[in-house]
């Protein structure tokens, strides 16, 4: 399971004792032209806001395209994996969704983001199976006001 996962996995209790503390802050990631019109062709949103810079620069109060609110939430994943701890024997984790999930400021074509992650619970509902709550925020780099703020709530299973 820690294929995915950059850091050394940690025991249940360690994981635990990290409820109330910032666990860690992702790398920087760019949010391009070209990743937006990937996206854009994945999910079939084609809105003009998204993928034509010259209409977008003309018709909005952006300056230009911007990311899905939807790509920006997507990127939590690599953000995670970045930061997040693995507990030891984790056989796999899965999303169980998100509480208070707001999109605050649009991204940019062009620019830059990186998530902030916060452990708020960690709680055994099986032997094997722990539900975690995480404050998440993605920032954008230069900018007061973050990309995204949410509650995400995961379930990590383990031997």
């Amino acid at each position: 399971m820690n294929e995915v996962w950059k850091k050394p996995p940690v025991s249940l209790s360690a994981y635990q004792n990290m409820v109330g503390h910032e666990v860690g802050v992702s790398s920087w990631h760019l949010v391009d032209q070209k990743r937006i019109d990937v996206y854009a062709d994945v999910i079939e949103d084609h809105q003009f806001i998204h993928i034509d810079p010259e209409r977008a620069k003309r018709e909005t109060s952006f300056g230009t395209t911007v990311a899905h609110g939807f790509l920006t939430m997507s990127l939590l994943s690599i953000m995670s994996y970045e930061v997040m701890p693995v507990i030891e024997g984790t056989t796999m984790g899965v999303n169980y969704g998100f509480d208070k999930l707001r999109f605050v400021s649009p991204v940019r074509s062009g620019s830059r983001v990186r998530g902030r992650f916060t452990l708020v619970e960690a709680k055994l509902r099986k032997p094997t199976e722990l539900q975690s709550r995480t404050n998440v925020t993605v920032e954008i780099e230069g900018e007061e006001k973050p990309a995204l703020v949410a509650d995400w709530i995961g379930l990590i299973y383990f031997a």
